[in-house]
């Protein structure tokens, strides 16, 4: 059994002008806090981290129990947002004060692609031949094929719902029952809003959560969303027919179906302690936000169904920066910081779900289960919807990806969220703020 407590908001904080760009020299910390070696022989490895990757004190200590010459201080940054402000800083100064060993998530690969030569290559290090899902570890790859990451968690997709408000409903509540009324095996998006009306019929509480939680699981399982991936170049959005149907989709059911909270807002935190929405887009980490936010609350339990099949919100990485002092012990640790079984207790620790091929089957994952979401058999779950993943439609995230799709994301807010526009004033707003940026 776990209990997760893992919260990870994976925001679109790379949008505007790169940190890396403006080469904020005058923001670095003169103190360096790359490992240190003693004339003993000892060595002091430094990682940084954010929220909760699951590596406690007494997971590290088997590490340094193992290896009695290294000495590991761990630095946790409370959000993702603040890890990555200190990292670009400083490799804008050159790497001085960066940790032995950085995490970053996979939302800021485009912009580090700037300075990968800033980064050691991974490859080569004993053990890590096929250990992570294929699409995992492309993502740690470069442009030119350098491992710059080796890949932590992953963010595989189920529905989670409030089992109560089911019942209230007159419908059944059990997992297997919600999956098939939600579309099976063939679940698409119209099945699944397709459910939400017929919830609606016996129910006034919102099916979903937000226009713009959708558009995470939707965009997500669009291949070539806002550019090219053959060279990085962006499509006109005005012309983006792929990515306009989508957006009129998602309005049209959340006229009826959507309680219009922004996600991390505060409105949305009370709104699970308030019924305030039945169902909501559910990456393996969320149920740690979940129960951060619903406590006191019962009834919460997981689905192992997703429209269109499968998708993958956010999940993360170990870097080593090139100018660390202890560069190969540091690719050790990252190494065995990211192998199944390391990564099996840390699921365990934070709910944050392996992305190694070899855990996929593990028994341990497998018998997972959270009490707090009804006992869900989480680990069972999860990962099948991790093996559900098709790479073919994971997005092309390019230089300019988070600066369109904050554009796109900003007209779904106003028109869900805020209520100021309706769809299509919204998307002419989008298209105007596209154009301002100057990419075309």
């Amino acid at each position: 059994m776990i209990r997760t407590t893992r919260t990870r908001r994976f925001t679109a904080s790379v949008a505007g002008v790169s940190v890396l760009a403006l080469g904020l020299a005058a923001c670095s910390d003169d103190s360096s806090t790359d490992g240190d070696n003693t004339a003993d022989g000892q060595v002091t490895l430094t990682v940084s981290t954010f929220n909760n990757f699951g590596y406690t004190d007494e997971l590290l200590k088997e590490y340094m129990d193992a290896n009695p010459n290294v000495k590991i201080e761990h630095n946790v940054a409370a959000k993702s947002d603040d890890a990555r402000l200190n990292l670009t800083t400083k490799m804008a100064a050159g790497g001085t004060g960066l940790a032995d060993i950085e995490a970053i998530e996979i939302d800021w690969m485009p912009e580090l692609e700037i300075v990968k030569d800033s980064f050691a290559d991974l490859d080569g290090v004993e053990g890590i031949d096929g250990r992570w899902l294929d699409w995992k570890e492309a993502q740690g790859r470069t442009t030119d094929g350098k491992l710059i990451g080796y890949g932590t968690d992953i963010g595989p997709q189920a529905i989670c719902y409030r089992a109560d408000l089911f019942e209230a409903a007159g419908l059944d509540s059990s997992r297997e029952a919600v999956a098939e009324m939600i579309g099976g095996e063939g679940t698409t998006w119209d099945s699944y809003f397709a459910a939400g009306e017929e919830f609606a019929k016996n129910s006034e509480v919102p099916w979903f959560d937000s226009a713009g939680a959708i558009w995470q699981g939707m965009i997500a399982q669009i291949a070539e969303p806002y550019e090219n991936a053959s060279d990085g170049t962006p499509k006109d959005l005005a012309a983006n027919t792929e990515i306009k149907t989508a957006y009129d989709a998602v309005l049209a059911a959340s006229e009826d179906l959507s309680a219009g909270l922004e996600q991390w807002s505060g409105d949305w935190d009370a709104a699970f302690q308030n019924d305030g929405f039945a169902t909501m887009l559910c990456p393996a980490w969320m149920t740690g936000a979940i129960e951060e936010r619903a406590g006191g609350v019962e009834g919460w339990d997981v689905a192992d169904v997703f429209p269109g099949g499968g998708a993958n919100w956010g999940g993360s990485f170990l870097t080593v920066p090139a100018a660390g002092e202890n560069v190969e012990e540091a690719k050790k640790l990252a190494a065995w910081l990211t192998s199944p079984e390391t990564q099996v207790k840390a699921f365990g620790n934070s709910g944050a779900f392996p992305s190694q091929v070899e855990v996929l089957s593990s028994p341990e994952i497998l018998a997972a289960t959270n009490e707090f979401m009804s006992g869900a058999p989480v680990g069972e779950i999860f990962s099948n919807r991790a093996q559900s993943i098709d790479p073919a439609t994971l997005p092309y995230k390019g230089a300019n990806y988070f600066k369109i799709n904050s554009a796109v994301s900003d007209a779904l807010k106003r028109v869900d969220v805020e209520k100021t526009d309706d769809a299509a004033a919204s998307w002419d707003k989008a298209v105007n703020a596209f154009n301002e940026l100057g990419i075309m």
